[in-house]
């Protein structure tokens, strides 16, 4: 089942990297523009959104909701955590002002790295800093 479960991941993440270049998602200016809602909104990403949420309901609701087991796992893996803490919030506030502040999240990013961007591998190297520079906080904690 492994090699299976790498399989899909490989090919959902290369429909959804697909998706968001066409889409024109890895701009962050379009991003941006979708964010400036007191100024020039660019309302386009809200299309994005609403495309995928076109084909996906009639698939969750007809095909994925009936499941009682994943596809290529034993169980599904769902959280049981229910706590809101001053983690979550605080990574919840960290991860959103870098959004904000980039003007792109880090799905679009990753995939805008084929297209050699220097910005966004410059973005990915302190995404990556960040990340580890957040779990040594975690760990010494």
């Amino acid at each position: 089942m492994k090699g299976l479960s790498q399989l899909v991941a490989l090919l959902t993440g290369l429909l959804f990297g697909l998706g968001m270049m066409i889409s024109g998602m890895v701009d962050p200016h379009r991003v941006l523009g979708f964010l400036d809602i007191a100024g020039a909104w660019d309302p386009s990403l809200m299309f994005v959104m609403g495309g995928a949420l076109a084909v996906f309901l009639p698939v969750y609701l007809l095909v994925i909701k009936k499941r009682s087991a994943p596809v290529c796992a034993e169980t599904f893996e769902v959280s049981n955590n229910k706590v809101i803490d001053k983690k979550l919030v605080g990574g919840a506030v960290l991860f959103g002002l870098g959004w904000g502040i980039a003007g792109i999240c880090p799905g679009p990013a990753v995939t805008s790295t084929f297209g050699l961007n220097p910005s966004m591998l410059v973005f990915i190297v302190m995404m990556l800093i960040g990340m580890g520079a957040g779990a040594a906080l975690v760990k010494r904690q």
